[in-house]
């Protein structure tokens, strides 16, 4: 077990920072050491700085724990920390994170960063081999820190799911997304655009489905990641539903499994996370399940902790090769869970 790490976490009033509280409490290897917002936040105590979302009650020591202004100087004079996670708009998230990556570890949930050719975009059990990517970008950039960043919230689902195809050989994938509200933060939608209402568009989000997925099933080179040779199509819709990410996948294969190898390939997937058994990984990445009418969000986005993905409706298809569902939490596996996930794993590679 390593020596305990100290974490800023910059974004720390939004919902994705409230998350990183909530789960790094009690954390093995992380202890929360400087919380940073906004200059309307900063100089407050995080109490009255933030509006508590979480559905545990917020911990009396973060409640008087004071938050610095989103600035290397400011966080240093708030606190030590040996690295940071980063929840922040996308605007602001390229300049801030290159001004820490500089110094310290980034493990960032915003998109600025995702498709940097020098930048890891990771998910644990799928490309572990992709963090030796640091190097390069320490090099390129004369670095003492460095940036990895996690997927889009929608996208770490379905890439988890496309994982175990890739030994079929995957032509083209299509993907029709039930997103929640979460995920557009707080307060996000307004209550008159989603109530009995399904909103078919989010911003970018397409884009980022469309390309973030053969970055993530791509091959590290030792300079560069090659990504994967697929064509991805996505539809993206906000419905009204607190958390969890539904989505409709239909994947085209070079070869014809049965249901049986795939449903086999889904169960026997497994990664770094589990055989180092990190504290974060769920024991099963991917959970299938057989009932008619499943996944549903509100039964089963708390698989595995919020940390695995549930399949269903497993099927033949008649134009591409198969069809599945796949549901996951979009602000614990698809933000906040996933990032501490691939903190860990650069911990325990010495990395971090």
């Amino acid at each position: 077990m390593p020596n305990k790490r100290k974490v800023a976490i910059l974004g720390a009033t939004g919902a994705v920072g409230q998350r990183y509280i909530q789960l790094l409490q009690g954390h093995p290897w992380f202890e929360i050491s400087v919380l940073a917002a906004s200059e309307k936040s900063a100089g407050k105590k995080y109490k009255d700085a933030a509006t508590w979302l979480m559905e545990t009650e917020l911990p009396k020591e973060i409640a008087e724990m004071p938050v610095a202004n989103i600035d290397v100087k400011s966080c240093e004079q708030a606190g030590d920390f040996d690295l940071v996670f980063t929840s922040l708009p996308g605007d602001l998230a390229g300049p801030t994170e290159n001004e820490f990556g500089a110094l310290y570890p980034v493990f960032s949930k915003a998109s600025a960063h995702r498709m940097d050719k020098d930048v890891p975009l990771i998910i644990p059990e799928i490309n572990p081999d992709h963090i030796e990517l640091i190097k390069v970008q320490q090099k390129q950039r004369g670095w003492k820190g460095f940036i990895t960043t996690d997927p889009n919230c929608s996208t770490i689902g379905l890439a988890i799911t496309l994982a175990p195809l890739m030994q079929f050989g995957i032509k083209q994938v299509m993907v029709t997304t039930m997103q929640a509200l979460s995920g557009a933060g707080y307060p996000g939608v307004a209550s008159l655009d989603i109530i009995d209402n399904v909103v078919p568009f989010i911003s970018g989000e397409e884009d980022k489905m469309e390309t973030e997925a053969q970055k993530i099933l791509g091959k590290f080179d030792g300079k560069a990641i090659k990504h994967a040779d697929f064509q991805a199509s996505a539809s993206c819709n906000r419905v009204n539903v607190k958390d969890g990410h539904l989505e409709s996948v239909f994947v085209k294969l070079d070869k014809e499994p049965s249901i049986d190898e795939v449903e086999a390939a889904f169960t026997k997937f497994k990664g770094e996370p589990q055989k180092l058994k990190l504290p974060s990984a769920p024991a099963q990445p991917i959970i299938v399940r057989h009932e008619k009418n499943r996944p549903q969000p509100r039964y089963d986005r708390d698989a595995g902790r919020g940390q695995s993905v549930v399949v269903g409706r497993l099927r033949k298809d008649p134009i591409m090769t198969l069809k599945y569902m796949c549901l996951s939490h979009n602000t614990v596996r698809g933000a906040a869970g996933g990032g501490i996930l691939s903190a860990e794993l650069y911990v325990a590679k010495g990395l971090a």
